[in-house]
């Protein structure tokens, strides 16, 4: 089996800052993968190595081997990369359009105009997020009058629409409430069925509930990764028990 990601002796320099250390990782496809670790250590970094966003920051020098789906990312036309590899943010980021435009809105820059092609992918797209039947109605509606949690789900739609095979998603509870966040992670369930997420989370409990394994970074280092329940109950690294246990970070 192919892994959707892999890592081989990957640094990552901003400027004269190490901020990833020989980092060596293999994420399986269509499973939750969770990177935990306290802030600073270079969780988001990893993460957007995986969808070429660093390379917008002057000064970014990135080495070693990244490859999606046995296929080395720099080999990869950016614009299929960031099609196959999307990404969810912290905060929800609609664009201010309609909810139905959102929606559509990769499918229009990859030059598809067909509008039976269009509405069906809507109907998919959103009822694959749960959000048809709420939002069918209301599509014509600015996007941005919607709650953050049907925006963070209208912005994963987003990637839905584009047949991303990969989820990056970047804290993406973290300006919800608990009853909009166990949602988010109802969703996710359902969604690693189709796709392969990789979850960046400040919170060990939502790692330990949603996914199935996790890695532990501290200051640019992969210090362990494995099995979640291994990783939460069995470290084999002290600074990984040393974080879970609450001793820092």
């Amino acid at each position: 089996m192919t892994n959707a990601l892999t890592a081989k002796k990957l640094d990552l320099y901003y400027g004269d800052f190490h901020a990833l250390k020989n980092v060596n990782l293999a994420i399986a496809p269509k499973k939750i993968t969770a990177l935990i670790g306290p802030s600073g250590c270079g969780k988001s970094t990893l993460l957007r190595v995986f969808n070429r966003m660093n390379e917008l920051i002057a000064g970014v020098k990135i080495t070693g081997e990244v490859k999606i789906f046995g296929r080395t990312m720099n080999k990869i036309n950016l614009l299929e990369l960031r099609k196959s590899v999307g990404m969810v943010f912290q905060r929800p980021n609609p664009f201010p359009l309609t909810i139905y435009d959102n929606v559509i809105y990769g499918l229009r820059i990859h030059g598809i105009s067909k509008k039976d092609i269009l509405d069906e992918t809507a109907f998919t797209s959103l009822t694959s997020v749960g959000l048809w039947n709420d939002l069918k109605d209301r599509l014509k509606e600015n996007a941005l009058k919607l709650s953050g949690e049907q925006q963070q789900r209208l912005c994963i739609a987003r990637l839905i629409a584009l047949k991303s095979d990969i989820l990056l998603m970047d804290e993406p509870c973290s300006a919800l409430d608990p009853i909009a966040t166990a949602r988010i992670e109802e969703l996710m369930q359902d969604l690693k069925e189709n796709y392969t997420i990789v979850i960046v989370t400040h919170n060990m409990q939502q790692a330990a509930r949603v996914s199935e394994e996790c890695g532990f970074m501290l200051l640019g280092e992969l210090v362990e990764f494995g099995n979640t329940d291994r990783i939460f109950t069995a470290p084999s690294d002290k600074r990984t028990e040393d974080y879970i246990t609450g001793r820092y970070g």
